[in-house]
């Protein structure tokens, strides 16, 4: 007997049971769980496996940004970030990690990232890599540093770890604006990566302006929201 044989039952029920809560809002999870169980009960064989990643915002999103707004000062910004580092937490959707980035100039929020490692089982989606990913999609450019394009900034609620720190060079923004320090978050245990202060320098030197500490009390916050929500610490 086929694998499929075996497992279509099991799956025909799932799917059945998320049609049935389809009016409750669970439709989604239901789905996600159907496919994850699909991979679980698959056997292993040396037939090749073409993944598909597929990444997308928690449902609350649009609850707690304001894409219609014109954010001015810097304190207006980090606030962007670091209320989607308290919702991903409050929500139970991610680490205490949030970034968002937008246009220099005007003010306008292009994406918004938070911390999806645990949610989506994937250990690059930091908050600032998701703000990457999604800016890039919106705009349908590999860097956001072209003549067509004015300059981006991004804003993080915690220091980035070397991945993201790598990855703001190659992203195109101009600026970076920091909330919460490294030893911030290393005091719940996250470990950030070798992150050295010729790692700034040269993003400095490139044409990277960073800014740092700007609301980080209130960014320090979510860390320890996080904490004592006993929080998973996914360093590897």
């Amino acid at each position: 007997m086929r694998w499929w044989e075996i497992v279509k039952p099991i799956i025909s029920a799932k799917l059945a049971a998320e049609h049935r809560e389809s009016q409750t809002g669970v439709r989604a999870a239901l789905r996600f769980r159907s496919r994850r169980d699909l991979l679980r009960l698959r056997p292993m064989t040396n037939a090749p496996f073409h993944a598909v990643v597929h990444i997308e915002y928690p449902d609350w999103v649009n609850s707690v940004v304001d894409w219609t707004k014109s954010y001015g000062a810097d304190e207006d910004r980090m606030r962007v970030a670091i209320s989607v580092a308290r919702a991903n937490v409050e929500n139970g959707t991610g680490g205490p990690f949030g970034a968002a980035i937008f246009e220099s100039n005007s003010g306008r929020l292009i994406a918004v990232g938070m911390n999806s490692v645990v949610r989506l089982n994937n250990c690059t989606l930091h908050g600032e890599m998701v703000a990457f990913m999604m800016a890039q999609r919106r705009l349908q450019s590999f860097t956001l540093n072209t003549p067509e394009l004015p300059p981006h900034e991004i804003f993080t609620s915690c220091e980035p770890c070397a991945m993201c720190l790598g990855a703001t060079l190659w992203s195109g923004i101009r600026r970076m604006v920091i909330g919460a320090g490294r030893e911030d978050a290393s005091l719940l245990l996250f470990d950030e990566g070798p992150v050295f202060p010729e790692s700034y320098r040269y993003l400095e030197e490139r044409g990277i302006q960073i800014v740092r500490d700007v609301l980080r009390d209130e960014a320090r916050a979510i860390l320890e929201l996080y904490r004592a929500a006993s929080g998973t610490i996914y360093n590897g």
